[in-house]
């Protein structure tokens, strides 16, 4: 308990003061963001500002675990160093990306073949590492499960390569999930925060009923719940330590490096945690917005021309109806906030009701 409070406030005060040297950093640069032209007019005013905020989110979590895991003496678990390595290696994807509009002055970075080559890559060799079976503990236990999951595993074993498409689906989906809801100041940031401590708090009820300590029933097979629960409070304490300078107006921007490494490290979770489709409540948010613009382009082609919403994602159509910019991320948050309480509810009502 002790290093995931080290972990979150080592994290916030480290994000918090590196962020503000980010933003001196990269305004001295000249590493300011491109704005899309077709977007609301009153996001054209933000053209320049800083980007790439990201990674000071990263830097700030890794630094905030480790700081965590030296004052306490405890070594890191492999699942903590899997989920971080997700978290890092889809980071450095998307500071690529945001680089190339930096360097060649444009709002698009990184062809989206090559950014879905670079999460896929990613993503399978986090799946690869996490199913493998010299990773198991002394119990058997792999970091990433070959079931389905919702709050536990369940059904039948599924076949690897099933596995492998299974956790590319969820940490490239949610990666750009993400990415997509990343287009107000602090949206994404204040969300992503929320849905961080969420799993702070299943990694610790999960620790104080794995089945590594219990033999009940309706344990959990999680392998490093505990662990994981310090990882968690580490990105969170780095997303609220970034929101203050995120905020609107917004001195920084997150940009595809801290979007793209977010999501992943939510799928992430999800996958170390055996709670795969409880991240879809979880992070609603995501998922909405993710929708909002699938039935935009479906629609669209199918109605030749027409559209369902003003703009996609769907933050933007709000935008688009007179909205106020705080108005809309404010009441998302809301959203994220009922979603989280829904998620969490469903993961303790199982245990008590047993169902």
């Amino acid at each position: 308990m002790r290093a995931i409070l080290l972990g979150g406030g080592l994290s916030l005060l480290i994000s918090l003061l590196g962020t503000r040297i980010a933003i001196r950093q990269f305004t001295r640069l000249g590493y300011g963001q491109e704005i899309r032209e077709d977007g609301p007019t009153s996001h054209h005013t933000k053209r320049g500002t800083p980007t790439m905020g990201g990674v000071a989110i990263i830097v700030a979590a890794v630094l905030g675990y480790f700081g965590a895991k030296l004052a306490t003496g405890v070594e890191p678990s492999y699942s903590a160093l899997l989920l971080l390595f997700l978290f890092v290696g889809t980071g450095v994807v998307g500071f690529l990306d945001d680089f190339i509009k930096i360097y060649k002055q444009r709002n698009l970075g990184l062809r989206s073949k090559a950014k879905m080559i670079g999460q896929t890559v990613i993503a399978l060799v986090f799946g690869g590492l996490a199913l493998w079976d010299r990773l198991a503990d002394g119990s058997g236990r792999n970091p990433a499960a070959d079931h389905l999951s919702f709050l536990r595993d369940f059904g039948w074993t599924l076949p690897t390569i099933v596995v492998l498409l299974l956790i590319w689906f969820l940490v490239t989906g949610f990666s750009n999930a993400v990415n997509l809801t990343d287009g107000l100041d602090g949206l994404a940031t204040g969300a992503s925060a929320l849905v961080f401590s969420a799993y702070v708090v299943v990694g610790i009820w999960q620790a104080n009923q794995t089945c590594g300590v219990t033999l009940n029933p309706k344990c959990y097979e999680a392998r490093d719940p505990l662990d994981l629960a310090v990882v968690a409070a580490s990105i969170a304490g780095a997303c609220i330590g970034f929101l203050w300078w995120n905020a609107s107006p917004a001195q920084i921007f997150m940009g595809d490096t801290g979007s793209l490494a977010l999501g992943a490290a939510l799928a992430g979770f999800a996958i170390l945690s055996r709670t795969e489709l409880l991240v879809a409540v979880l992070g609603g948010l995501f998922v909405i917005e993710t929708l909002s613009v699938i039935l935009q382009v479906g629609f669209f082609k199918v109605s030749r021309g027409r559209r369902i919403f003003r703009m996609a994602p769907v933050h933007h159509h709000f935008e688009m109806l007179g909205w106020e910019q705080v108005t809309v991320v404010i009441r998302f948050w809301v959203i994220t906030g009922l979603c989280v309480a829904a998620g969490v509810g469903i993961f303790y009502a199982e245990w008590v009701t047993g169902n």
